[in-house]
């Protein structure tokens, strides 16, 4: 459990691109997430044109650290076919916890951009990355060599706790 207590988001990246072998890490631990139904509903746009990144960081008004990015994630939920669809971007969002654990473990800094559920962000990241209508883009993870660090905050709160 040390990368769940160690991951922080990072936002600023060395210009350092990301090896090969550690993106296909990075979704092999997202791919390895449990999902409703054992549906794996996710589909994943790796992101390496410089160019295409910096669309990227500018379609959304929160992508703007994604420009520094080598690399950005954008898991996708695939919307046919799906035994329990109401719980897609559930999945995915474990999914992304995952890719962002993994991140940690192996020395890279990550952080989440939410685009799902807000159609307008969707859109956008679709004509980006001519993502079609049958999957929806769920969110942006930028992911390269830390060029910051700060601790994590201890977020372990007892009176958030009900005991029955």
């Amino acid at each position: 459990m040390n990368s769940i207590f160690h991951r922080v988001s990072i936002r600023k990246y060395q210009e350092k691109p990301v090896e090969e072998e550690k993106i296909e890490l990075l979704l092999k631990a997202g791919m390895q997430a449990p999902s409703a139904c054992n549906q794996q509903p996710w589909e994943f746009y790796v992101v390496t044109d410089k160019e295409t990144i910096q669309k990227l960081s500018v379609s959304t008004p929160y992508a703007g650290a994604a420009k520094g990015a080598m690399l950005v994630m954008v898991p996708c939920v695939r919307k046919n076919g799906l035994m329990a669809p109401s719980l897609g971007e559930v999945d995915l969002a474990i999914c992304t916890e995952n890719i962002l654990l993994e991140a940690d473990e192996l020395g890279l800094g990550a952080v989440m951009m939410a685009v799902a559920p807000d159609k307008e962000r969707m859109d956008a990241v679709r004509k980006v990355c001519d993502i079609p209508s049958e999957l929806d883009p769920f969110c942006l993870i930028p992911i390269g060599y830390p060029a910051e660090g700060h601790p994590q905050q201890d977020r372990y709160d007892t009176s958030r706790i009900h005991r029955i």
